[in-house]
């Protein structure tokens, strides 16, 4: 008789459904997948959610594995000793192997005024809530947004695009992603869409209030409607599951993805920081990453050694609008080069890249194990940097088995 192996997955996102359909290419597993939603989300459309372009939301039954069963609840507890989850609802799931991928939300502001006053838009609820106070401000009304990675930059554009009054704060320098020429390329399309865009050290937010936001330089800029961008924090299950983490609150693990605690517990997406040395938190990253951690799952029940964490990367792309976007390309580090494309070509390639994430999913549902771009060698920063770290650090104490 074939002993059933039990793997639970925490987290429905782009790293958690890459994992779970991968699994399902064992017949002796039984994968379930704990969300709290019932639809996936894709992620990278929110801005397009809050301008009223797209949904941001997927069927499940469009990129889930039939094979994978789904569980709509949160886990309030991970007792690792056990081998058990405490669900929200009052529920408990148990487990031979555990995928931790619970992504990432909005990060306190740690800004007076910010949390009460300013909109997030890092979640689907948040990017919902956001939606209808759009919808009954005025289209006089001065917005401004704060923070100016990618999000930051795809609300701007989005909004403006609308006929908004929009202000980008960036609070250092504009899209620090992007090399000197791509940014002079977003600057001059935010320019002609009418986004005043303040950077520098000046341009750091301090406070803000219901109607202005002030500055570190003195400035009070009247704002109607506030959307903050600026940075990202995961949740708090491993911390309060007492698993080691990083300061931000991401599972630590080696570069396997495996749990510095507990070799039946991997991580993958936002949430995982191997060797404490996270990668930028993307879709681009997630997908590998839950491939990767499926592998290394797949691996251990086969009782074979997993491999190691072997990322590239290639590019970061923007939308400008509807109309125009950027296509930054980079080294396989994640080292902005000074290529890229932009224009209208540039968003067609970003809509390629939105259309293409799901259709990812959707191929490894039906064909689990056909995923390879997590095979691709990596950029030789990351190698060097872990040859530095391991000259310094101590040897990792014993894990539960």
């Amino acid at each position: 008789m074939v002993e059933n192996t039990d793997v639970v997955v925490i987290g429905g996102g782009y790293a958690g459904v890459m994992a779970a359909n991968r699994l399902t290419q064992r017949g002796d597993l039984t994968v379930t997948l704990v969300n709290p939603r019932p639809d996936f989300v894709h992620r990278i459309r929110l801005h397009q959610l809050v301008g009223g372009s797209d949904t941001a939301v997927v069927a499940y039954r469009d990129v889930l594995a039939e094979g994978v069963r789904l569980v709509v609840d949160s886990v309030a507890r991970i007792d690792a000793g056990d081998r058990r989850l405490a669900l929200a609802s009052g529920g408990a799931l148990g487990y031979d192997y555990l995928v931790y991928a619970v992504g990432s939300g909005s990060a306190d502001p740690g800004v007076p005024g910010a949390a009460e006053s300013a909109y997030p838009i890092a979640t689907l609820e948040d990017a919902q809530r956001l939606r209808p106070a759009l919808d009954a401000a005025p289209a006089t009304t001065a917005v401004t947004v704060v923070g100016a990675g990618p999000t930051g930059i795809e609300t701007a554009a989005e909004l403006a695009e609308q006929g908004r009054a929009v202000t980008l704060v960036c609070g250092g320098t504009l899209g620090p992603y992007l090399h000197a020429r791509g940014r002079r390329s977003v600057a001059a399309r935010l320019a002609r869409l009418g986004v005043r865009v303040l950077d520098g050290p000046g341009a750091k937010v301090t406070a803000v209030t219901r109607d202005a936001v002030r500055l570190a330089d003195g400035r009070e800029l009247p704002s109607g409607l506030t959307i903050w961008t600026a940075g990202f924090g995961v949740p708090d299950l491993a911390v309060r599951s007492g698993l080691s983490t990083d300061a931000l609150g991401r599972l630590l693990t080696d570069e396997t993805l495996t749990s510095v605690d507990d070799v039946r517990i991997v991580a993958a997406g936002d949430s995982a920081a191997p060797s404490g040395l996270p990668l930028r938190m993307s879709c681009q990253a997630a997908i590998p990453l839950g491939a990767r951690a499926a592998d290394t799952v797949l691996s251990r029940i086969a009782g074979e050694q997993p491999s190691t964490l072997n990322q590239s990367f290639g590019a970061q792309c923007i939308s400008l609008g509807r109309h125009a976007g950027i296509f930054q390309f980079a080294n396989r580090s994640d080292v902005a080069v000074w290529f890229n494309i932009d224009g209208r070509l540039g968003a067609k390639l970003k809509e390629v890249v939105c259309k293409g994430v799901p259709n990812h999913l959707a191929h490894e549902a039906g064909r689990p194990g056909s995923y390879r771009l997590h095979l691709m060698p990596g950029g030789a920063t990351r190698r060097r940097l872990l040859q530095a770290e391991r000259g310094e650090a101590p040897a990792p104490a014993d894990r539960v088995v």
